[in-house]
């Protein structure tokens, strides 16, 4: 059988499906968790209001804030996508290149789920 295949069968996306799950359920966690961390972090931050000391460590607590913000922030984005590619799967448009229309390998796929483009096609992009 020479024809190439255009998609994956039911139970190779429910595969994908469990694989995106669990990564979906790990990325909420981080996300709670950042998010308590931040809300523990103000929580914090009211008492010894006049020494230098309190300086330095308001600027290093700032700068802990913006990055467990930017990392709560690239979360939500890959929740997002999670949540797009279980879209792409119940309309069955999943794991189809939508630049090349061909099939991405389950390789690709296992390792980003989310994914909509083939190696190739991602190549062609980033040139």
């Amino acid at each position: 059988m020479s024809e190439e295949k255009l998609r994956y069968s039911q139970e190779e996306l429910n595969e994908f499906q469990e694989i995106i799950l669990e990564k979906l359920q790990n990325a909420r966690k981080e996300v709670a968790f950042i998010k308590e961390t931040l809300s523990r972090r103000n929580d914090a931050g009211t008492d010894n209001t006049a020494s230098t000391a309190k300086v330095l460590e308001d600027g290093a607590d700032t700068a802990e804030k913006e990055s467990l913000n930017q990392l709560a922030s690239r979360q939500l984005k890959f929740i997002q996508q999670l949540e797009n590619a279980l879209i792409r799967i119940k309309n069955g448009s999943y794991g189809v290149c939508i630049k090349t229309g061909r099939l991405i390998p389950k390789e690709r796929l296992k390792a980003v789920p989310h994914t909509q483009h083939t190696i190739e096609a991602k190549m062609m992009r980033n040139d």
